[in-house]
Parts: C-alpha cells; structure tokens; sequence
C-alpha cells in the first residue's frame, strides 16, 4: 500500500501559477507511471498530465505549455507546475500512482 499526500492547492487569480506536489509514503521508483488527475464540480475527473519512470510526458491538450509534471524519484515526489492559470483550470487535483492509488486531492480555484 502506497499513501499519497498533495499539497499546493490555493486560490489564484487568472494568469498566477501554482506548484503541486505528491509525496509517496515509499519508493515509486518502481511504479511505473505517476499522473495528475483533476475534477471539476459537476464534471468527470480527467487526466492533465503523466510521467513515466524516465520522465517522458504527456499533457491534456488544453494544458498544454502551460503545465510541466515531473518526479524526483530520491523524494519519492511528482510535481505540477501551472503557470498561466484560467478559470477552466478550477478543480480537485489528485495525484495518481501506477493508477492504482490516488491522493486525498488539493482544491485549486482560479478566480477570473
């Protein structure tokens, strides 16, 4: 069993930026994938951004130059950096690992 802790979440006005972050309470060396997933009210959880192990990426596309994900596999911690915020970008962020165990979720509000 692997605990995953997001923090970072906040209110920030269109254009600000956020940093998020996922601590694994192990190793995620080994598990493959790690993702950011967010969910707007009234709308299905969607994938924003994943990891693999030797760091190749991949973004929705309406975030898109706008968020970096990485990982520091020694802290045991992925990272989402939003720059260049929008109102659309408001939701519960949760981080994902190996899609099997999800983080409690961060709120991030963007006020326009």
């Amino acid at each position: 069993q692997v605990q995953l802790v997001e923090s970072g979440g906040g209110l920030v006005q269109a254009g600000g930026s956020l940093r998020l972050s996922c601590v694994a309470s192990r190793s995620i060396f080994s598990f493959g994938i790690m993702a950011w997933h967010r969910q707007a009210p009234g709308k299905q959880r969607e994938s924003v951004a994943q990891i693999t192990i030797d760091g190749r990426t991949d973004y929705l596309d309406s975030v898109k130059g706008r968020f970096t994900i990485s990982r520091d596999n020694a802290k045991n911690t992925v990272y989402l950096q939003m720059n260049s915020l929008k109102p659309e970008d408001t939701g519960v962020y949760y981080c994902n690992l190996a899609s099997k165990f999800w983080g409690q979720g961060t709120q991030v509000t963007v006020s326009s």
